[in-house]
């Protein structure tokens, strides 16, 4: 079934026609799920998920994560990413530690096993991005990069994580 986007309710203050804010939508999503796809490779030879990654990509991105914050970035319950960190723990791709100013605060810490398999990750992807965006000039290239940005920030003025 497909989201009808006129029941969007911010729609009349778009700028943008329905069609294009449609086919932007469906572009959006297929490009992230075929780079997500690219690097699963490496994923496998880790006996990683998908969301095993994603949750190591967002504690990465911190200096230490709580496992409630870590479940509202992933949209899980605590339980479910209690159940990740544990998986990811016994791997050797994270550790917990208390908090040094409030020991009742318990930390997830990505391990440098982690960083080296984001690492090869984001390798295989970057490879695949450049053989997809080869045929652009360097014009087109430049205002992809600068359309994309503008969406980031964009998004991340909207989130709360």
């Amino acid at each position: 079934m497909r989201y009808n986007i006129e029941k969007h309710q911010s729609l009349e203050a778009m700028t943008i026609d329905k069609e294009s804010i449609e086919s932007i939508e469906r572009s959006m999503r297929i490009i992230s799920n075929r780079v997500r796809l690219y690097g699963r490779e490496v994923l496998k030879e880790y006996n990683l998920s998908t969301l095993q990654f994603i949750a190591l990509q967002i504690a990465n991105d911190k200096e230490g994560i709580t496992i409630g914050d870590l479940s509202k970035r992933l949209g899980l319950a605590h339980s479910t990413t209690t159940d990740i960190v544990d998986k990811l723990e016994r791997s050797g791709f994270v550790r917990r530690e208390k908090y040094e100013k409030d020991k009742r605060i318990v930390l997830v810490l990505v391990l440098e096993r982690a960083d080296d398999v984001i690492g090869q990750v984001i390798e295989k992807r970057i490879e695949y991005m450049k053989e997809v965006t080869e045929h652009l000039t360097n014009d087109e290239s430049k205002q992809l990069k600068e359309i994309l940005n503008s969406v980031k920030v964009k998004m991340d003025e909207l989130s709360e994580y």
